[in-house]
Formats: C-alpha cells, structure tokens, sequence
C-alpha cells in the first residue's frame, strides 16, 4: 500500500497509475481477440478503446470538478492537478464517445458497446486495486477482522481499521467481467452485455458506497453523489435493456458480412 512505487530519474511510477495501465492493456488485448472472434473489426475496437481513455478520463476529471465546483472556483489549478477523479463521469462520457464514433463509422453501436463493456469492468477492477495501494476511496472504520490498516503515507487515515472498500469494488468488478465474458455467446440480442454492465455497476456502486469513508465525494440529500447518478443509471439500464429486447437484433456476429447499424 503505496502511492508511489519507485522512481527511474525524474519520473515515478505510481500504483494507481499502473493499475488503470495493466488493466487496460490486458482488457484492450483480451476484449480485442474476443471481438476479433466475433468477427467485428479489431480496428474499430482498438480506435474505440483510445476514444474511451481519452475522453472516459477527461469525463471523469470534468464530473470530479462538478462535485468540488466550489473549491475550483478557489483554486483551480490544484484541483486540475490532484488526481481527483469520478468514475461515473467516465462512464457517461465514454458511452457518448462510442456512440458519436459508432454513428461516424457507422457501425453497431450495440455491438461495440458490449465489447467495451467487458474492456471498461475489466480496467475498473484493477483501477481499484490501484486505489486500495494509493488509499484512495477507503471505507468506514470497522473493529471487523477484515479490516485494514492502512500506513503512513496513503490517502486513507492511518493506524485505524477500516473496511477495504477498494478490494470489495476490485472483486465485484471483476465478477461482472467474468460473467460478462460468459454471456457473451449466450444472449440472444446485441446490447444485453452492456445492459446488463450499466445495471449490474449502478446496483454494485449504490450499495459499496454506504460502506464508504471518505467525505469528500458530495452528496445529495442523503445520498452520496456516486448514489444519486447509481439510481438514474439503473433506470437508464432497465430503458436499454427494455429497448435491446424490442429491437431483438440478434448476435449472430460472425455470421454478418456487413454491420447493421444501430
């Protein structure tokens, strides 16, 4: 549990920053050869993979500034330089960045959609191991025989047992992306891999986040911000969903010589 690694010269690596990297090369490779076998295009994917880097990360920066405008407004360059970041911002703007480029391409979306689903849970999970080695995002303080103590030097208070939120979220993560890749030959119609990821994260988030410790994360009313956009995620999944099984376009990919846009 440590923020920074190891340093080669000026520059220094740090765990969380290694994590979203290894996550998303191992995503990006195995995600890429699953697309490949499904018959749609490792180009697309591949651009689509940067499209989500690029602006999944500017989406999760702008929604982090959202939540603390009033310390923006105060010091603003400090806040665009800490490593302040909101998942759920990457989510949105990701899926508008897959969207605007599948209709650019025009291409599936739904199909894209589901490849980069498995790809985005696969990066989440270990982007939280990165954030149980930084302690960022930690949990309440627990007298369980789970709990964990965090050193000098992490985000997370020291010397006090606190839930491992981060290890809970990494796990949970992951067993959606397992079970997002078992489902994929499975389901019968194009954009249920990612019905299912919208719907299975917002009720995952909705709950690990009455375990959470660290304050500074805003709120809405009683709930934390993270909660307040879970609820409106899971209505959005349970409208996606609703519209992937009226559609009915099935998933017979490597049948398709050419793909049908949606």
């Amino acid at each position: 549990m440590k923020i920074d690694l190891f340093s080669i010269g000026p520059f220094t690596i740090h765990g969380y920053g290694l994590m979203i990297g290894l996550g998303f090369m191992i995503a990006v490779v195995f995600c890429g050869y699953r697309t490949k076998k499904l018959g749609l295009s490792e180009d697309h994917f591949t651009n689509l993979a940067i499209c989500l880097l690029v602006f999944g990360f500017m989406g999760g920066k702008l929604l982090y500034i959202l939540v603390n405008i009033k310390q923006f407004f105060k010091t603003p360059l400090q806040l665009l330089g800490s490593e302040g970041f909101v998942v759920y911002g990457g989510i949105i703007v990701g899926i508008l960045s897959i969207f605007i480029y599948c209709k650019i391409k025009k291409i599936s979306f739904l199909s894209y959609m589901d490849m980069m689903s498995m790809a985005v849970v696969i990066t989440q999970g270990f982007g939280r191991i990165g954030c149980f080695m930084a302690g960022c995002c930690y949990g309440r303080h627990t007298d369980s025989w789970f709990g964990v103590v965090f050193p000098e030097g992490c985000l997370a208070p020291a010397g006090v047992k606190l839930i491992p939120t981060q290890l809970l979220s990494a796990a949970f993560d992951l067993a959606v992306g397992v079970f997002l890749i078992a489902i994929t030959r499975r389901v019968k119609y194009r954009g249920a891999v990612s019905g299912y990821y919208l719907m299975l994260y917002g009720v995952g988030r909705f709950i690990i986040e009455f375990f959470r410790g660290d304050a500074e994360r805003g709120s809405i009313g009683g709930l934390s911000t993270s909660q307040f956009i879970s609820i409106f995620m899971i209505i959005f999944a349970a409208g996606y969903l609703y519209v992937v099984y009226k559609k009915k376009i099935p998933t017979e990919y490597v049948s398709l010589k050419t793909e049908i846009i949606l």
